[in-house]
């Protein structure tokens, strides 16, 4: 029975094991995770308080 990576049986260990070009397992991962850090930086940015003008005397 095929998919698309019957033939190759890669060990993959650490990092690489999560976040790969070889499964698609790991590839939906990588692209979790790229869309994980736009919104957590799109959210700081729009979240983070806005400075004030100083009075001046």
């Amino acid at each position: 029975m095929g998919g698309h990576d019957a033939g190759s049986h890669h060990q993959f260990t650490g990092i690489a094991k999560y976040f790969n070009s070889y499964t698609i397992v790991g590839r939906r991962n990588c692209v979790l995770a790229t869309y994980a850090t736009l919104l957590g930086i799109g959210l700081f940015f729009k979240l983070k308080p806005k400075k004030k003008a100083v009075a001046e005397k």
